[in-house]
């Protein structure tokens, strides 16, 4: 995530980049990046976004994990 930052030119905030290192590789990694993909997601769209786009980089693990819990989270807001 810190290199697509530095080749699109923008600044990679610096809580979930301490939270990520901390995490490390692995599971808990894994999770902290989901979680931080999600949370960052329901906030845009909230604010308004349209709908997310995903670059999975060959990885649809993350991103099926990331999808269910923004469509969970929509079914709950609208039930």
């Amino acid at each position: 995530m810190v290199r697509f930052a530095e080749l699109s030119g923008v600044v990679f905030p610096g809580d979930p980049a301490r939270r990520l290192h901390a995490a490390g590789g692995g599971g808990e990694g894994r999770r902290t990046g989901v979680d931080f993909a999600v949370a960052m997601a329901e906030k845009l769209l909230t604010e308004g976004v349209p709908g997310p786009r995903y670059i999975t980089l060959n990885r649809s693990s993350p991103t099926s994990e990331i999808h269910r819990a923004l469509l969970g989270s929509a079914l709950t807001a609208h039930a």
